[in-house]
């Protein structure tokens, strides 16, 4: 367990280096993004968009609470042995799903819109 978390510890630094990297790059106009055919497939996809992230956190939601359920039902079942291969896959299929949903929420929002120089597709459902 403790190998498993050093090595979403080092994703996560890893992709924290990237982002920056990316958005100093941005900044500085680095970047070459066909920024008018990003922004339309943004505003033609973005009711789907909206509902992948949903499902991504009631994914994540239903994960947890089968779980806690499993936990609550029945606790003489739950093993050590069945707590480390159930638990672990459950662990990392929860974060997966977090954190996408996360990344959704955060580049459907007007900061992550803004980051991508989508500021002028509107979007209301």
């Amino acid at each position: 367990m403790k190998n498993i978390l050093k090595k979403i510890g080092l994703a996560g630094v890893v992709v924290l280096a990237a982002g920056g990297a990316a958005m100093a790059a941005g900044a500085a106009g680095g970047v070459g993004v066909n920024e008018s055919g990003l922004c339309a497939l943004i505003g033609q996809m973005y009711g789907v968009f909206k509902i992948l992230r949903t499902l991504a956190f009631v994914g994540a939601a239903f994960i947890i609470a089968g779980w806690a359920w499993g936990y609550i039902s029945k606790p003489a079942d739950m093993k050590l042995d069945d707590l480390k291969t159930k638990g672990t896959g459950m662990l990392v299929g929860f974060v997966l799903l977090f954190g996408i949903g996360v990344v959704l929420q955060f580049f459907l929002s007007s900061a992550g819109l803004e980051l991508i120089n989508c500021q002028n597709v509107i979007m209301d459902w």
